[in-house]
C-alpha cells in the first residue's frame, strides 16, 4: 500500500519528527524527496538517513512564512528532480511562541504551500497535497493536569489559543482548496495527529505526571509515533487514496472520538 515509485515529494519541516519520518517513509516507497526546513543542518541530517537507507533525497532551506521562499522551494524541487507530485505542508511550531509567530508559521505557512503549490501541481497534471493540522484543529485541548490559574492564562501571550486557531484554520483551508482544485487533478487532505513522541512534546513528556495525563487522553493507551503519521501521509500521497479528497483525518489513538 502507498507505492510512490517514480514520484517526487516535497516535505517542509523535514528536519525532525513527523517530517523526518515522512521523508524516510516516502523515500522507502520509491519517491525522490526534497527535505525542506528552516534548519538546514537538520534537513541535511534527514537526507543522510534517507541516503543510508538507499533512497533519493536532497535538502533546501525555507521559511514557510515567506511566500517568495516557498515559491523558490517549489520551483527548485521540480527543477532538481524533474517534476513534483506531492507537497506535504508539515512545518510548524508548538508552544512558546507569540500569536503572530504561531499564525505566521502554522497557518500562513500552510496557506503559502497551498496557494502556490496547488496551481503549480494543477498546471503539471495534478498531484497530492497533505497538510499537518492537529487534534487541536478539531477540538479544544484540555490545558494540563491541573487547570491553569487566571494569572497563568493572562501571561500566555500566544498560548494554546494561537495554536488552536492556526490548526483549525489549516482544517478549513484543506477543505476549501480540496473543493477548488479537485477538477484540476489536485487532491488536498490533512492529518490531525494526537500527541506524538517528537521534540515538540518532549517538554511535556519529561514530567511523569504530565506524560501520564497525556497518555490517559488517548483511549489506545499510549502516545503516537512519528512513523505512524508518516505511514498515513504516504497513503494520502499515493494512488491508493485517489478518491480521498478534503479529509481532515485524525490519527490520534481515539483522542477525538470521546
Amino acid at each position: 500500500m502507498g507505492n510512490l515509485e517514480g514520484k517526487v515529494a516535497l516535505i517542509t519541516g523535514a528536519g525532525g519528527g513527523i517530517g523526518r519520518a515522512s521523508a524516510i517513509d516516502m523515500a522507502a516507497r520509491g519517491a525522490a524527496v526534497m527535505c525542506a526546513d528552516i534548519n538546514t543542518q537538520a534537513a541535511e541530517g534527514t537526507v543522510a538517513l534517507v541516503s543510508e537507507a538507499g533512497g533519493q533525497a536532497d535538502s533546501c532551506a525555507v521559511d514557510v512564512s515567506d511566500a517568495d521562499e516557498v515559491r523558490r522551494m517549489i520551483e527548485g524541487t521540480a527543477e532538481r528532480f524533474g517534476g513534483l507530485n506531492v507537497i506535504f505542508n508539515n512545518a510548524g511550531v508548538g508552544g512558546g511562541y507569540t500569536w503572530d509567530q504561531t499564525i505566521a508559521i502554522n497557518l500562513t505557512g500552510v496557506y503559502h504551500g497551498l496557494l502556490i503549490g496547488a496551481p503549480f501541481l494543477a498546471k503539471r497534471g495534478g498531484g497530492a497535497i497533505i497538510n499537518t493540522s492537529s487534534i487541536a484543529g478539531l477540538v479544544g485541548l484540555s490545558p494540563s493536569v491541573n487547570a491553569p490559574s487566571l494569572e497563568e492564562l493572562e501571561e500566555a501571550e500566544g498560548g494554546p489559543g494561537a495554536y488552536i486557531a492556526a490548526k483549525h484554520g489549516v482544517a478549513g483551508l484543506t477543505k476549501q482548496f480540496a473543493l477548488n482544485y479537485a477538477r484540476h487533478g489536485v487532491r488536498v487532505n490533512a492529518i490531525s495527529p494526537g500527541f506524538i513522541e517528537t521534540a515538540m512534546t518532549a517538554e511535556f513528556r519529561e514530567d511523569p505526571d504530565m506524560e501520564a495525563y497525556l497518555i490517559s487522553q488517548h483511549p489506545i493507551g499510549r502516545l503516537g509515533r512519528p512513523e505512524e503519521i508518516a505511514a498515513v501521509a504516504s497513503f494520502l500521497a499515493s494512488a491508493d487514496a485517489s478518491f480521498v479528497n478534503g479529509v481532515v483525518l485524525p490519527v490520534d489513538g481515539g483522542y477525538t472520538a470521546r
